[in-house]
């Protein structure tokens, strides 16, 4: 009788165990199971150097989303990102999307800012306002050898 309690017990802790792996797993892979939290949209670079599919898009330094997929419109040679957003967050179609850095060398992420002309920039809509990054080691490598000239 004895045996069969303590198997019980065991059973039980290693059961919330693999609940708590499993939750642990959905929350720090950012794994969603309801797809409608976000909404997509797409903004066209010149370039995006350093950028890179998952890194955060931020709206007033408050991350809303992530970049969702990274291709190339050969046609008008532009990179075409794709973004996801966050539901209840509004952008407008005079929007502006910049490629910034974190810190001196760290990573790229896309900074909105969400404009306000009062159309709403819908699901699948393209943000057309865009900068592309400052190229950093082009500059240090310009001040370096002496390009930089002063004013």
């Amino acid at each position: 009788m004895k045996k069969y309690k303590v198997e019980t017990i065991v059973g039980i802790f290693v059961f919330l165990g693999l609940l708590c792996i499993g939750y642990m797993t959905v929350k720090l892979g950012k794994v969603s199971f309801f797809q409608d939290e976000f909404y997509p949209i797409t903004a066209k670079f010149i370039a995006v150097t350093g950028l890179r599919e998952d890194n955060p898009v931020d709206i007033m330094g408050i991350e809303v989303g992530r970049v969702e997929k990274i291709t190339m419109d050969q046609e008008h040679q532009k990179a075409v990102v794709e973004i996801k957003i966050k539901k209840g967050v509004k952008i407008y179609d005079d929007a502006i999307a910049s490629i910034k850095t974190e810190g001196l060398m760290g990573d790229q992420y896309i900074s909105i800012d969400p404009g306000g002309s009062g159309t709403l920039l819908g699901p699948h809509g393209t943000i057309t306002e865009t900068q592309a990054p400052v190229d950093i080691l082009g500059l240090i490598g310009k001040y370096a050898f002496g390009d930089v000239k002063k004013q």
